[in-house]
């Protein structure tokens, strides 16, 4: 059988706005969908709405060719998915369309409403799945026999049978890259300047944290838990793509969460020397350890980001992130002496937050050795924790997926308006300081880097189409 694989754009095609304020990788979960497929002997091909502008006469030349379509769904992109859907049946009407990914392991039996030409909806991870997917659609096996999926069938809405988790992650194949070689992946306005070609890895699924803020699947799948790979197996596949790629961005939700492992993982990529260099997506400020980072720093590493989220104890003891503003300076110092690029994140809109508040985040940010520092208004997400309380005590409704914290909602203290206005100040508080500037330009010239001065000199021009960005972000979250 052939497959075609899909993923939709985050906005609509009118709204490009994200491509400013944001990176677009490999999609990961339908390169590892595409390796299970393949190596059951099936072909597949992938389309990436995010990565160019598919028109209907292309997606009507690969659906001549395939048997049945997967897609992948966000819950930030279910209406852009909707559209598609309806146009793939537009075109045939009799193709499976099986959709998967986090909206429709949020919402489930809901997310055959959300996309209503969709056929099948899949769970959790569909690895394994798509492959007794592949048999049902040859006969070989009843929808009501396969684990983690709900399907359509007379009208009405079935489940198959309970989800599975897979525990042993070494089992999976590596992502098929190749799907993808056609598009061109990581590009972005401003930042770290990558070595050559890039792409993304995972090494980890979950966080054994639980910041408040953060969308989690354990709320909504039993036995959903923090699992991760070998050392070896994350080397394996590092190992495969030196020589095709220059720049790896871990994309973890914690990476450094088993210090052991990391460290290594780290031993082993000094003693295989491929050549690569690693940015790491998502780091929290309590691993972090100076033997580690000097082992990161031999290995490749020039990229950190962390979730700092706030330049207030009491405004990070009510987001449960567990750290203190002490370890917060003293992972930046250190990874500052490590000649990191580092990134952090803060977000504004707690309950408790007050105009205060805010100005003591932006004041600590311009203190910390921050290379890039991006403002966000807090959104409360499905599957949070803070979106459950909330949908609990009748401040927001089980549909409404993603809501601005804003005083309407009666979320915070401060209006939509006043949102905008402080995310807007903080980006220009933080990056039009005289001691910022100098100090990017003194970067550029040491590391003789000056591809950066071009990234910096487009990001100047790009600047209020940020704050544009950042409004409409505020904006499509009122609802």
């Amino acid at each position: 059988m052939k497959f075609l694989l899909l993923r939709p754009a985050y906005q609509e095609e009118k709204n490009k706005s994200h491509n400013i304020t944001s990176m677009n990788l490999h999609p990961l979960g339908l390169l590892y969908i595409g390796a299970s497929l393949e190596n059951d002997g099936h072909e597949v091909e992938l389309l990436d709405y995010y990565a160019e502008k598919i028109t209907k006469d292309k997606l009507k030349n690969s659906l001549m060719s395939c048997d049945a379509v997967g897609m992948t769904v966000n819950t930030n992109n279910y209406k852009p998915a909707a559209g598609i859907s309806g146009l793939i049946k537009e075109i045939d009407s009799d193709i499976p369309l099986i959709i998967g990914g986090p909206h429709c392991t949020f919402v489930q039996k809901q997310s055959l409403h959300d996309i209503p030409h969709a056929d099948i909806s899949v769970i959790g991870e569909g690895e394994y799945v798509i492959l007794d997917l592949a048999k049902y659609l040859h006969g070989e096996k009843n929808l009501a026999n396969i684990h983690g999926i709900y399907y359509k069938e007379n009208g009405s809405i079935n489940s198959g049978k309970p989800l599975k988790v897979i525990n042993n992650l070494d089992e999976l194949p590596f992502p098929a890259r190749h799907l993808v070689e056609k598009y061109d992946y990581g590009n972005f306005s401003f930042g770290h300047t990558f070595k050559g070609k890039i792409t993304n890895l995972i090494t980890s699924k979950g966080c054994p944290f639980h910041c408040r803020f953060c969308s989690r699947y354990h709320h909504f799948i039993k036995d959903w838990s923090f699992r991760k790979r070998s050392a070896e197996n994350v080397v394996n596949e590092i190992q495969e793509l030196s020589g095709k790629y220059r720049s790896v961005i871990i994309v973890d939700d914690n990476f450094l969460a088993d210090k052991k492992r990391a460290h290594k993982i780290f031993d082993m990529l000094l003693e295989s020397n491929t050549g690569i260099e690693f940015l790491i997506q998502g780091a929290r400020v309590d691993a972090s350890d100076k033997e580690l980072y000097l082992k990161m720093k031999k290995a490749g590493v020039k990229y950190i980001f962390y979730g700092l989220e706030s330049g207030n104890q009491d405004v990070l003891d009510f987001y449960n992130k567990n750290i203190t503003l002490q370890q917060i300076k003293k992972a930046t110092t250190l990874a500052r002496q490590m000649d990191f690029f580092i990134g952090a994140s803060f977000i504004f809109g707690a309950p408790m937050e007050t105009k205060n508040h805010i100005e003591n985040t932006i004041k600590f940010a311009c203190s910390l050795p921050l290379d890039n520092a991006i403002f966000v208004p807090l959104i409360y997400r499905m599957g949070s924790s803070l979106w459950i309380e909330a949908v609990k005590n009748k401040k927001i409704q089980p549909n409404q997926y993603e809501v601005l914290a804003d005083s309407s909602h009666n979320l915070s203290n401060f209006t939509e308006e006043e949102l905008i206005e402080h995310t807007s100040n903080a980006i220009n508080s933080f990056y039009f300081r005289p001691s910022y500037i100098f100090e990017q330009i003194f970067k550029i010239f040491l590391r003789k880097d000056y591809s950066m001065l071009i990234n910096g000199i487009k990001y100047l021009i790009l600047f209020n189409k940020l704050k544009e960005a950042s409004i409409g972000i505020i904006k499509s979250k009122r609802i």
